[in-house]
């Protein structure tokens, strides 16, 4: 099993772990995973457990040193992370792909996932053939926001004023352009908001009701995933109906759950690591997007807020929670 030693940023009063074996003691045959991430990912349980059915198992021939921060804190988490000497660097979301390829260009890394697309972030020569030592998953996040949108006007037809909840101002604001046209050609004003950290919710949907919004879009950057119940409930007491990015945020309390099958793009992004530890090389592995989406109704949600959904959209949910 991993050893962990909890530490504190004060910044941000979260904890993070940090692997107590580090690659540079991993014996022969024994391979070392870097991991670089903002949160503490419950996605990892379902990584190691591909990894060990593909024979690299934790605690007998797999290391992992796993570096968790805040986006602040990831350019130095991987330079920590390069100079231990990994195999391969797993790196959750776009911030942790962007600092470790900046640390090196010769230690293969794998998104899992990130939310842009790697050619146009640099990352990549193209998504077949990325050319360089960057390879993975990612959300193609842009088109699923659209979608968000789209299906949450279906059940607030009447919605003219819908609020975007997000972070990382500097990263999510450019990918919100598509969102922002196909909003304005519907006549449907967005109300964005930007929040540090948990410390800003209460006053984040204050400000939502202050604007009057009568919906709201979670854009899912990895801390508001994290905590897609506690955004659900806000959402609920502020009774604004929400579309969220996953089948969890749905089972946590959101009005609408869509989007890719996040079980697929985790088993793809450990099976590229395991092909790496197998020889691989990262820029011979192509990019892979989502292939199947999750879409789940709450409908005691819907209840709760008075509202009826439309009988075309529970035709097209995959789970519908009554």
């Amino acid at each position: 099993m991993r050893g962990r030693d909890l530490l504190i940023f004060p910044a941000l009063a979260v904890l993070f772990s940090v692997g107590v074996a580090p690659c540079a003691q991993a014996a022969d045959k024994i391979w070392c995973l870097g991991v670089l991430s903002l949160i503490d990912s419950p996605t990892m349980s379902t990584t190691l457990s591909e990894l060990a059915a593909r024979g690299f198992i934790e605690g007998r021939n797999l290391v992992v040193d796993m570096r968790i921060g805040s986006e602040g804190q990831m350019p130095e988490l991987a330079r920590q992370l390069v100079s231990a000497g990994p195999d391969a660097i797993l790196a959750l979301s776009d911030w942790a792909v962007s600092a470790a390829h900046e640390a090196t260009k010769s230690i293969p890394i794998v998104a899992s996932p990130m939310g842009r697309d790697p050619v146009a972030a640099g990352l990549a020569e193209s998504w077949a053939r990325p050319g360089g030592n960057v390879t993975g998953v990612t959300l193609t996040a842009p088109e699923l926001e659209i979608k968000r949108l789209d299906l949450l006007r279906e059940v607030v037809p009447a919605a003219r004023r819908i609020a975007v909840l997000s972070m990382h101002r500097e990263i999510t604001e450019p990918a919100a352009a598509p969102m922002r046209a196909v909003a304005a050609r519907l006549s449907i004003e967005l109300v964005e908001l930007y929040v540090t950290g948990p410390q800003e919710y209460r006053s984040a949907f204050a400000a939502m009701r202050s604007a009057g919004a009568e919906a709201l879009v979670i854009v899912p950057v990895p801390e508001l995933s994290v905590d897609a119940g506690r955004l659900a409930a806000l959402a609920a007491e502020a009774g604004l109906p929400t579309a969220c990015a996953s089948r969890r945020s749905a089972e946590l309390g959101c009005l609408l759950g869509y989007g890719p099958d996040l079980t697929e793009l985790v088993r793809q992004a450990a099976d590229d690591v395991a092909r790496i530890f197998g020889g691989a090389t990262p820029g011979e592995l192509p990019i892979e997007g989502p292939t199947h989406f999750e879409f789940v109704v709450n409908l005691k949600t819907a209840k709760a807020l008075g509202l009826t959904v439309p009988p075309s959209i529970l035709a097209r949910a995959d789970e519908v929670i009554e």
